[in-house]
């Protein structure tokens, strides 16, 4: 009965799945955040909080700081970290590289916007994600959001989800590298944006820095490729 019921939701473009916090992998992500001493996490692009709500689920009582750049998800996300006395939304911002103001687009699916636009492959494949519209957001630099909330000497975690910003996210550290204990970025196999930089240069670029990985996640599957575009990296420092 659930797989007819399955099937049919996916004739008619949608599909179900259990709660993402249920994933094995989350307890995971967890157990690494406790044995690497992390005490803040940062969750960049964290659309209506389902991040911080499946860190939660599997133990992590430490500070959040959730960032998010849509207007209707972050008002989404604010509901959801209300009685958490530990979970910190920031005023409306995209994170990147410079402060100041951006347009970002946005998608029929809220967590495939994107400041970058769609490749022509990708807009023609993946019609759901196609932009609707757009909204002038401001921008802030990781740099700047950790010396506003993360105190000196914190073990600060930050996860990156922001649909092919992920350079732009990291060009904006600055000089506060050292305050970062771990790293969580989305890479692309195949990148779906303009200017989307692929998961090889993101893993070099991070190893620089002495990041290695300690759990690969699978993200996007799509059938319109006939491939994975997407997966996550957690990862740590030697």
């Amino acid at each position: 009965m659930v797989g007819w019921f399955r099937r049919s939701l996916r004739r008619a473009g949608y599909d179900f799945g259990p709660f993402p916090g249920r994933a094995l992998h989350w307890e995971r992500i967890v157990t690494l955040l406790a044995t690497q001493d992390i005490d803040h996490v940062f969750d960049v692009g964290a659309n209506a909080g389902q991040y911080a709500q499946a860190l939660r689920a599997n133990g992590y009582g430490g500070p959040i700081v959730s960032f998010e750049p849509l207007s209707g998800e972050h008002a989404r996300l604010e509901q959801r970290a209300a009685r958490d006395a530990d979970w910190t939304v920031a005023p409306r911002a995209a994170v990147g590289d410079t402060p100041g103001t951006v347009e970002i687009n946005i998608s029929g699916e809220s967590d495939m916007s994107s400041i970058l636009p769609l490749d022509p492959v990708a807009h023609e494949r993946l019609a759901s994600t196609r932009s609707t519209g757009t909204e002038d957001v401001p921008v802030v630099t990781l740099a700047d959001a950790i010396a506003e909330h993360a105190p000196a000497g914190q073990h600060v975690f930050v996860k990156s989800d922001t649909q092919g910003y992920e350079d732009k996210v990291l060009d904006g550290i600055g000089d506060t590298w050292e305050r970062i204990a771990g790293l969580q970025l989305e890479l692309s196999i195949q990148p779906i944006y303009e200017g989307q930089p692929g998961h090889l240069s993101l893993l070099e670029r991070i190893a620089e820095r002495g990041f290695r990985p300690h759990l690969v996640v699978p993200g996007y599957w799509s059938r319109h490729y006939g491939r994975m575009l997407e997966y996550d990296v957690v990862c740590f420092r030697d």
